[in-house]
């Protein structure tokens, strides 16, 4: 392990997900002691999207679901979107938790990031934080004129559960040609629930994420609901036709070798990829700062972003 990292492993919480209420405490403090960013060079605006209308178990019914919160961020000059979707293991996040990482992506990229405070599971499970997340990407598309982009230069992405989110609202647009998307931005997904790489057998004990805690996310997410490709991406089986990707992936991480395993399936799809293996990291190290490799890991997946909209 890096031995910036090494030293603060005592600060994270257990990797404990039995209670998701009381852990999201622990999230909320853990994102509060991040130092805050310089917001100075953008414009920042909470708004509301409209959700998606969708189907319920009672026939003829079409209730509609919780209008979506989000966070627009907004740089001097910016061309290009991010849809934003948080981590927290499908329990945990809000748009208050991912403040200091969606201001750094945008300042740092010069895209307008839209980060999304989608629905939490186990009280809202798939799928409902991927009605979320498509419906502010509709909404972003729809509304591109006025936020001051390029219709043609949206992406999506998202860290850990985010990113597993971000892969499948990629999947769903695709499929039901829903909005263009310019770019996939994948930080750490989190993209199959069967556990079967050798990093999710393996890992164990590893920091703030093992293998426990991974059984328990989709076990919250997914309850007796059979898994399909737009909850675990990686149960997808034509890649094809996907937006071009940038995947990162942590050494000591139990999502590591289902994320490489996935750019490499996009590769062979022929879908642009590139695939960044931090070494020495661990799921969600980037969040201490001071560490030179966590420096380096969010500037270039703001790096990344900025090419991809600049082409």
């Amino acid at each position: 392990m890096d031995p910036e990292l090494e030293a603060f492993i005592a600060l994270f919480p257990p990797a404990d997900l039995t209670d998701p209420v009381a852990e999201r405490k622990n999230f909320a403090d853990l994102a509060a002691a991040v130092p805050a960013p310089d917001t100075s060079a953008m414009e920042i605006e909470d708004r509301t999207v409209p959700s998606l209308d969708h189907p319920t178990a009672f026939e003829g019914e079409r209730p509609r679901s919780p209008d979506v919160a989000v966070r627009i961020y907004r740089p001097h000059r910016a061309r290009g979107a991010l849809v934003w979707l948080h981590g927290g293991g499908f329990v945990m996040g809000s748009l208050e938790t991912e403040h200091p990482w969606a201001a750094r992506i945008a300042d740092l990229s010069g895209a307008v990031v839209i980060s999304v405070d989608y629905r939490l599971a186990p009280e809202n499970r798939f799928p409902a934080a991927l009605d979320d997340a498509y419906a502010v990407l509709t909404w972003t598309a729809e509304h591109a004129a006025a936020l001051g982009i390029d219709p043609q230069q949206i992406a999506v992405g998202g860290h850990s559960a985010g990113g597993g989110l971000a892969a499948a609202v990629a999947l769903r647009a695709r499929d039901q040609q829903g909005p263009p998307l310019h770019f996939q931005l994948l930080n750490q997904p989190g993209l199959d629930d069967r556990q079967e790489t050798w990093s999710a057998r393996h890992f164990t004990a590893t920091p703030w994420m093992n293998r426990d805690k991974v059984t328990a996310i989709w076990r919250h997410y997914l309850g007796s609901a059979p898994a399909s490709p737009y909850a675990a991406p990686a149960r997808a089986t034509d890649l094809s036709g996907l937006p071009p990707a940038y995947v990162a992936t942590a050494e000591l991480c139990p999502n590591r070798d289902e994320d490489i395993d996935y750019a490499l399936r996009l590769l062979r799809a022929g879908v642009p990829v590139e695939l960044h293996q931090w070494p020495g990291t661990f799921h969600g190290s980037q969040a201490i700062l001071s560490a030179e490799v966590s420096q380096r890991q969010i500037a270039e997946l703001a790096a990344a972003l900025r090419r991809a909209l600049a082409e």
